[in-house]
């Protein structure tokens, strides 16, 4: 049971009650205007790092966040103080006082006045987080990849439906007008048959051995490392790099599954989405990639992943253009951040009939979250979307680890007859930790 160094359990709980019992609800005409502050909804972040405080900027003025979690107490000091600042000025009083901060998730997900919490920490963190929000009766914001393995996947996914619970996978791309428009175009056949989806993404760099260093003051280093293996400190291995921003772990492979998971959870989502395989996958991968043969960061560099569906379609996946091309029998059309493409070009002004298919429409992810906590509806990026995508690109990991073709039953969610290769859907955690 990890505790913060200097403090117990005990007495960090008993200053947890005392920030719950101080005044925190911002009234109405500061945060929605129309609302009453019973309607708020109170909102925890988990993770206040890079994408954390981004995505915490954006809840801001859509929730009232009452407390910050974070492994590193700068990290989450610091997240404390920007939340009270746009507050109080927002009031024009002076100061406001209604953010807890945390080091341990748990203390956060202990307080029954927070509705949802919003999960922003490395990717062997997100299921036991999202599990643990679904049994406290939160709803969640999980950011991608969904999951470190296949069967993480699952048990999300039994936990969300099991407790009620709402779901938001990060996987913003869906609620891009391009991103769906391209979809649609697919989805109603104005590229004819599809026979092939390529997905585009960047690769990883290697490192060189990194040197044992200090762990920073602040930073409870067993914390954050949780389920993975124990490893020493490093800066490679935890902080964001100067002049790149993306942080070591997301290139290391205890934590995290490198640009197959990072972008491909994206792009694989919209390629699933354009197909209308959002509950099922491919029955067949087969991939290839380089690898650092020394160093820290073990993800794969270039690569190349093929998986095939039960229909014939193929999705080939790798260090191509950035994007989602889909190809058929009548045109062609791609998509990416900031643009779009297709042949033909009228494509681009095609109109869609009130009787065809048309997706589901949110212009903005974090609002059409929200809007779900009220309606208790699913989210444009739900949970069995969220883990299906993510499976895919576990998929192509796992091909590229055993460097042989592999069979897929997307309905069981395993290899069929393949015991190696079944072996790889799930991992070891570090105790206590499991899920």
């Amino acid at each position: 049971m990890a505790q913060e160094k200097g403090v117990s359990r005990r007495g960090f709980l008993k200053g947890a009650a005392a920030a719950v019992a101080a005044p925190y609800i911002v009234p109405a005409r500061i945060l929605r205007g129309q609302e009453a502050p019973s309607n708020q909804i109170a909102m925890g972040c988990i993770g206040v790092g890079r994408m954390g405080m981004e995505d915490l900027r954006g809840y801001l003025g859509r929730t009232q966040i009452v407390a910050v979690c974070d492994v590193d107490a700068n990290r989450a000091a610091r997240a404390k103080e920007e939340v009270e600042k746009h507050y109080a000025s927002r009031l024009r009083q002076g100061e406001y006082k209604g953010c807890a901060a945390y080091g341990d998730f748990r203390d956060l997900m202990a307080r029954p006045d927070i509705d949802a919490v919003h999960i922003a920490t490395p990717d062997h963190w997100h299921v036991i987080l999202a599990i643990e929000a679904c049994r406290h009766g939160k709803d969640a914001y999980c950011q991608k990849p969904l999951s470190l393995t296949i069967r993480e996947g699952q048990a999300v996914v039994e936990a969300v439906r099991c407790y009620g619970r709402v779901l938001q996978v990060g996987s913003q791309q869906r609620s891009d007008a391009r991103f769906r428009f391209a979809c649609e175009l697919v989805r109603n056949g104005r590229i004819g048959r599809v026979r092939t989806v390529r997905v585009g993404l960047p690769t990883d760099p290697g490192t060189t051995v990194q040197p044992v260093m200090p762990v920073p003051e602040g930073l409870d280093y067993d914390f954050w490392l949780g389920p993975a293996p124990w490893a020493p400190y490093t800066v490679e291995r935890v902080h964001p790099q100067k002049g790149y921003g993306r942080p070591g772990w997301l290139r290391i492979s205890d934590y995290s599954g490198g640009m197959m998971t990072g972008w491909g959870s994206h792009h694989v989502d919209i390629a699933q989405w354009g197909l209308g395989t959002e509950r099922t996958g491919p029955i067949e991968i087969e991939g290839r990639g380089e690898f650092p043969s020394n160093g820290l960061w073990d993800v794969h560099g270039k690569f190349r992943v093929e998986c095939r569906y039960a229909d014939g379609i193929r999705m080939i996946i790798d260090d191509g253009p950035n994007g989602v091309r889909f190809e058929g029998t009548d045109g062609w059309v791609f998509v990416t951040r900031g643009s779009m493409d297709a042949e033909p070009k009228s494509l681009l002004k095609e109109t869609l009939g009130p009787g065809e298919v048309h997706l589901y429409k949110s212009v903005n992810h974090q609002e059409n979250f929200i809007a779900c906590v009220r309606s208790r509806q699913d989210p444009v990026a739900n949970v069995e979307a969220g883990h299906r995508s993510a499976t895919i690109c576990h998929l192509g990991n796992i091909a590229m680890g055993l460097k042989r073709p592999l069979r897929w039953d997307p309905v069981k969610e395993e290899f069929p007859g393949d015991a190696e290769a079944n072996r790889w859907l799930d991992r070891p955690k570090r105790e206590p930790w499991r899920i």
